[in-house]
Order: structure tokens, then C-alpha cells, then sequence
């Protein structure tokens, strides 16, 4: 499996933010109040941030110290794959919560502060499980078996 690519990140922080700036609009323009995300959303992003990389970390020590300790390979796998989930959910969150602080903030009426940061924490919350799922997926990453080698395999690429 390989690590998530920065263009994919960027795109589904893209798409995050059209699909929430028009879904807000949508919903407005049908005469419904504009989408404001709890609070426990973002408090629930941060947590699976937290939870993630708490499970990624064993096998990021098991790796760097060369431990004898038995490593399950396929839990260390089901950990990328949830990292790297994490990420690009956290990366389209983020886009989503971008796309209706702005669709808040263009408004001819200002919403109230609360409102306008109840939905920037949303975007940091995403933000933080983007992040942690970047993170807990270079900890399932395992270092070359030869150095020379990784290196020019990169420079052919």
C-alpha cells in the first residue's frame, strides 16, 4: 500500500469545500436553515485523531526498535488502511467545514459568531484527523531494507 499522495489530500479538500459551500446554499435557497455542525462533531474528529494514532504507535516502536516482540502483520495493515481513511475523510471533513464557514461568512446577513465558530471547529477538528491520520500511517510505514536502493528508485520514478 502506499502513502497517501499531498495531491490527493489537496483534491479532497477541494471537493470537501464545493460540496459544503453548495449543500449549505442548496439547503438555504430551499427556504431551510443553513447546516451548523455541532460541536461534538468536532470534539468526536479529535478524539478518532487521538484513537488512531494511540493504535499506530505500537507499531511504529515495534518497527524503529527492532523489537522481537510477535507484530501481527495484518493488524498492522488494518491500521494503514484506517489511516489512511482517516486521512482522506479528514481531508474531505476539512473541505466541508472550510465550504460552510465560507457560505457563512458571504452571507448579506452575518450569522452569529457562535454559529461562524461552530463551524470552524469543525474544520479544525477535520484538520486534526487529517493529521492524524497522516501521522499514523507513516508510524505503519516500514523503513527500506536498503537505503541505496529506496534511493534510486526515487530517482527513477
Amino acid at each position: 500500500m502506499r502513502r497517501t499522495h499531498p495531491s490527493a489530500v489537496v483534491f479532497a479538500v477541494i471537493v470537501g469545500a464545493a460540496l459544503g459551500y453548495l449543500v449549505d446554499l442548496a439547503v438555504v435557497s430551499w427556504g431551510g436553515k443553513a447546516i451548523v455542525p455541532p460541536l461534538s462533531l468536532s470534539i468526536t474528529l479529535v478524539g478518532v485523531a487521538a484513537i488512531i494514532v494511540a493504535l499506530a504507535w505500537p507499531i511504529r516502536r515495534a518497527v524503529r526498535q527492532h523489537s522481537t516482540k510477535h507484530l501481527d502483520p495484518f493488524r498492522a495493515m488494518r491500521i494503514a488502511v484506517l489511516a489512511k481513511a482517516s486521512s482522506l475523510s479528514g481531508a474531505l471533513m476539512l473541505g466541508f467545514g472550510v465550504g460552510i464557514t465560507l457560505f457563512l461568512l458571504t452571507r448579506t446577513v452575518l450569522p452569529s459568531a457562535s454559529t461562524v465558530w461552530l463551524a470552524v471547529a469543525s474544520a479544525i477538528g477535520a484538520a486534526l484527523l487529517l493529521v492524524g491520520g497522516l501521522l499514523a500511517e507513516q508510524f505503519c510505514t516500514l523503513p527500506p531494507d536498503d537505503p541505496e536502493a529506496e534511493k534510486d528508485e526515487h530517482a527513477h520514478a
